[in-house]
C-alpha cells in the first residue's frame, strides 16, 4: 500500500469510527459506560497501525522532550476532535483535568497514567490537595477513559516513542478552562496557557 492508499484508508477508518463515537455519546451522553464504548472503537482503530506509521507522525526530533500533535480529524463546533500523539521515552505532564470527557489509546509505546483523586473541596482556585488513585499503562490492546471532572499525569516510558490516539468531546485548542495541578506545592494553574503546546499538523 502506498503513501497515497494509507491516507485515504487511514481517512475512511477515522471518519468511521469518529461517526460510531459520536453515535455512542448521542445514545448514551457522557457517562463511564459511554466512555467505555467509545474506547472500544479507538482501540480498534488503533490496532490498525499500518494507518498511523512513524513516518508520517514522527515525535520531536532527537529525542527532544515534548510532543508532535496532530489533528487527525475534528466536527463541526469543535466536537469530537481525534489526534494522534507522537512522544519520545522520558516525557511526563503536570497533573491536569479536561473539562470535556477524554479516551486515550496506544497505537504503539507504553505511557503510564496517574490518576488522582482531590482531597480539598475545592473552595480555593489557586491550591489543590490530591493524591494518586490509580495507576493505567496505556498500550496497546489498553486504554484509558477520563471523565471532564477527572485529574491525570502523562509519563512516558520504556525505550520506543509513543503513538496514540486522544479523543476529546471537544478540541483542545478551545478547552481554556482545563487546569493543571502541581501536586508537590498544591498550586492550580491554566494548562493550556501554561503548558500546551500547538498541534503540529492536520491530516488533510
Amino acid at each position: 500500500m502506498n503513501q497515497m492508499d494509507v491516507k485515504a484508508a487511514r481517512a475512511a477508518a477515522v471518519a468511521a469510527a469518529v461517526g460510531r463515537v459520536r453515535a455512542i455519546e448521542e445514545r448514551m451522553g457522557v457517562t463511564r459506560e459511554a466512555l467505555d464504548a467509545i474506547r472500544a472503537e479507538l482501540l480498534a482503530l488503533a490496532a490498525q497501525e499500518h494507518l498511523f506509521p512513524l513516518a508520517e507522525f514522527p515525535p520531536p526530533p532527537n529525542g527532544e522532550k515534548g510532543s508532535n500533535r496532530y489533528l487527525l480529524r475534528e466536527e463541526e463546533g469543535n466536537r469530537f476532535a481525534l489526534y494522534l500523539n507522537a512522544l519520545n521515552p522520558g516525557n511526563s505532564t503536570k497533573p491536569h483535568d479536561h473539562t470535556t470527557w477524554a479516551v486515550v489509546v496506544a497505537v504503539d509505546g507504553q505511557e503510564l497514567n496517574k490518576v488522582y483523586d482531590r482531597l480539598d473541596d475545592g473552595s480555593d482556585p489557586a491550591r489543590c490537595e490530591m493524591r494518586v488513585r490509580e495507576e493505567v499503562m496505556v498500550e496497546p490492546g489498553r486504554g484509558i477513559c477520563l471523565m471532564p471532572e477527572d485529574i491525570h499525569s502523562i509519563h512516558t516510558t520504556g525505550e520506543r516513542p509513543t503513538r496514540h490516539l486522544h479523543m476529546y468531546g471537544l478540541a483542545l485548542e478551545k478547552l481554556d478552562g482545563r487546569r493543571a495541578f502541581d501536586d508537590a506545592t498544591g498550586e492550580v494553574s491554566f494548562y493550556n496557557k501554561a503548558h500546551m503546546k500547538p498541534t503540529v499538523g492536520k491530516d488533510r
